[in-house]
């Protein structure tokens, strides 16, 4: 957040930790990002290895199961004009621009 208010550009956050996202709503972000939803995973999280490391999910499948289990999404998220980047690092959010 600091490094879009240096840059002057206004934002949203959305808290999906605290609101959760829809499967539309999901769908829709990995579309903006350009990515498959398998590229969307933190799967250093705990959740990842006890439950899913080492299955082959549907793309369905992992949509589903990060909506039920949010920790799985790759944070944060910027979404500009229907682009979307993973922050990681901040200076992702320049291809938006």
């Amino acid at each position: 957040m600091d490094f879009l208010n240096e840059m002057n550009q206004s934002f949203e956050v959305v808290e999906y930790m605290k609101n959760p996202i829809t499967v539309e709503e999901l769908t829709i972000l990995i579309q903006c990002l350009g990515i498959s939803p398998i590229d969307l995973l933190r799967k250093n999280e705990q959740v990842y290895k006890d439950r899913f490391k080492g299955k082959i999910l549907s793309d369905n499948q992992w949509i589903a199961a990060m909506i039920e289990f949010p920790k799985l999404i790759e944070r944060p998220i910027v979404v500009k004009n229907g682009k979307a980047v993973i922050a990681r690092p901040t200076e992702r959010i320049n291809e938006l621009f």
